[in-house]
């Protein structure tokens, strides 16, 4: 189907949203080549992060479709777009972390890289003026980013299903999937508030921590917030290997 970009609803740190003429049900996203860290207090960019952002977001969204896993995704547009449904996106960001690493290992003075028996699954209240605080089950209630206790146990049930679908995916070319974090909405399935909750926004080197099996070098965005160096390299190295990997798969 031929998709037509429609006027600008909003853009963000990563992205430009537009309307899809004749969809009212559907949003056009564009992916920008900004690298942005600690809030935006970082600021950075490297040519044609975009285009590497959406390929790797589209490879994992048809991954985990195939396994039971619906997003917002629908196709591929361009070199660096997607048009995707329209949602009303939840205000938190479901974090699941496999190993200790960044700010959680240094609140706890525990090793980086130390192993977790069981994934944590954490919720972040997401207000940028409020630099997206964390908050626990209570609270997430109390501020009606799900309005009821079976919503927030969807959020974490299907959350734990990403989390076990990027290790494989991730996995299958070598690397770890360290910690990440995903953001969901709803659609108008219900009527208002009470449509399907669905994975959205995007998965990437910007939003997983990658580790070299290996070598145990970071291959994401850590390279930008720590001043490692080889940004560009590492997210373009992630996106080839995954595409010999999955390209033909799904």
């Amino acid at each position: 189907m031929a998709y037509q970009k429609g006027d600008l609803i909003y853009e963000g740190k990563a992205k430009r949203l537009y309307a899809v003429k004749g969809e009212p049900d559907l949003v056009w996203q564009e992916f920008k080549d900004s690298l942005t860290a600690f809030n935006a207090q970082k600021k950075g960019a490297f040519e044609n992060k975009g285009s590497v952002n959406r390929d790797i977001t589209s490879l994992v969204f048809r991954f985990l479709s195939e396994r039971g896993v619906g997003s917002h995704w629908v196709a591929d547009v361009g070199d660096r777009e997607q048009v995707t449904r329209r949602l009303a996106m939840l205000k938190v960001e479901v974090v699941v972390r496999n190993t200790l690493a960044g700010s959680t290992a240094k609140k706890f003075n525990l090793a980086e890289g130390t192993p977790l028996e069981v994934p944590l699954t954490e919720f972040y209240y997401k207000d940028d003026a409020l630099n997206d605080p964390f908050i626990s089950d209570e609270q997430a209630l109390m501020l009606k980013v799900a309005p009821t206790r079976e919503d927030l146990d969807e959020l974490k049930r299907t959350a734990l299903d990403v989390n076990r679908g990027l290790i494989e995916f991730f996995g299958a070319v070598g690397l770890d999937l360290i910690d990440f974090k995903i953001e969901f909405g709803r659609d108008s399935s219900g009527g208002p508030g009470g449509g399907r909750i669905m994975l959205a926004d995007e998965i990437t080197p910007d939003s997983c921590r990658l580790w070299d099996r290996v070598t145990r070098e970071k291959m994401d965005k850590d390279r930008f917030r720590r001043d490692l160096g080889g940004v560009k390299e590492s997210y373009e190295k992630v996106r080839a290997m995954l595409h010999e990997a999955w390209g033909s798969k799904v």
